[in-house]
């Protein structure tokens, strides 16, 4: 099955997605068409070299093997690509290809953006949490030690191959992170200001087991309801100016849980999955949503194995953490808080109004 997305921001930027659950034979010629007249640096996550180098169509000396982990994410990985680019002679007519999860996504777009001032960038995400969120949108960067995502681009990508073979090999952890951002999704639906309704909300609930088994044609039917949601989001504010914001639930909190624990002790979506069991339960307290949406929500969360946050982090530490991201003003913290079903809205907490959240955990 083959399912066709198109992204277009603003006059000139336009780009399309394929989502695909086809043999790799098939994804060769096509980014072989692609890119047949440009000369290519693939920059590739060490795992999926491993998994699946011999499969994919691209030669060793076109290819650089990119370490694991959020933490490699930084400034001397960045450099590296760079002057990899620079020994392969990539001028501003060739491409880089991004083959990996969001770490090799973000900071290969990251250099495409950079490099002679922005060549050609191609993603082929190969984790489902990469599939819905970051492969898509153009959103680049690269992390400092106490911050994530600070250094970074707006930046398109040409196009966007998801396949959702290489989902099988995803280990059930990172299988379940790709899932915690797919949940964001249902519960911000009718915020994403997209044409129609899809009833995500509800295929989630409905579709749980298949979900979980990977059946081929749900995957692929997941993927397209939440980037349809992205797409409807980011072709009306591509710099998150307004609009974007929305995809953010659960991600304030979720940022700061990997940053305290140097991104080694949570995946992205097991941190914004408790990012959402944290907002949820405090917009509740707060009476912006009644009890039958609160308690669905979080029976959702935990139908999918998530669960609350049992470990204590000083909350101190935490709203530095939080003061730092990029969406904090001088004196507030910013929040996507749910509002209705569906529905969320941005809130602006004083530090002293999030300890006090925070300790009501």
């Amino acid at each position: 099955m083959r399912q066709t997305l198109n992204v277009k921001i603003g006059e000139n930027k336009e780009y399309s997605i394929d989502i695909s659950d086809g043999g790799f034979e098939k994804l060769n010629r096509e980014v072989y068409e692609l890119t047949k007249n440009q000369k290519r640096l693939v920059v590739m996550s060490k795992k999926v070299y491993k998994l699946y180098s011999e499969d994919l169509n691209f030669s060793d000396d076109e290819i650089y093997v990119f370490p694991d982990g959020e933490k490699e994410k930084n400034y001397k990985n960045y450099l590296k690509i760079l002057n990899r680019a620079i020994e392969l002679g990539l001028t501003r007519k060739d491409v880089i290809i991004a083959v990996g999860g969001g770490v090799v996504g973000d900071i290969a777009g990251f250099t495409a953006s950079t490099y002679m001032r922005g060549i050609d960038f191609i993603q082929i995400p190969t984790t489902l949490l990469a599939a819905v969120d970051s492969s898509v949108g153009g959103k680049t960067a690269i992390d400092l030690p106490n911050a994530k995502n600070v250094v970074g681009t707006f930046y398109q990508p040409k196009k966007v191959f998801i396949n959702t073979n290489f989902f099988n090999t995803l280990d059930n952890r990172q299988y379940l992170s790709g899932l915690g951002e797919v949940l964001k999704y249902a519960f911000i639906e009718e915020s994403c200001k997209h044409d129609v309704p899809l009833f995500l909300y509800e295929f989630l609930t409905l579709s749980c087991e298949k979900i979980i088994q990977r059946e081929p044609l749900t995957l692929i039917r997941l993927i397209e309801y939440c980037l349809k949601l992205k797409i409807a989001v980011v072709s009306e504010d591509e710099k998150e100016s307004g609009l974007r914001k929305v995809l953010n639930l659960g991600h304030t909190l979720g940022h700061a849980l990997e940053t305290i624990t140097k991104y080694k002790k949570y995946t992205h979506g097991q941190a914004v999955a408790y990012g959402m069991f944290f907002i949820f339960d405090w917009a509740y307290k707060k009476e912006y949503i009644n009890y039958s949406y609160y308690r669905l929500s979080l029976d959702l969360l935990e139908k999918y194995g998530f669960k609350p946050l049992d470990t204590y982090y000083p909350t101190d530490k935490l709203i530095d953490i939080m003061k730092k991201d990029k969406k904090a003003t001088s004196d507030k913290i910013t929040f996507i808080v749910p509002s209705g079903k569906k529905q969320v809205k941005e809130i602006k907490l004083t530090p002293f109004d999030v300890e006090f959240a925070l300790k009501d955990m």
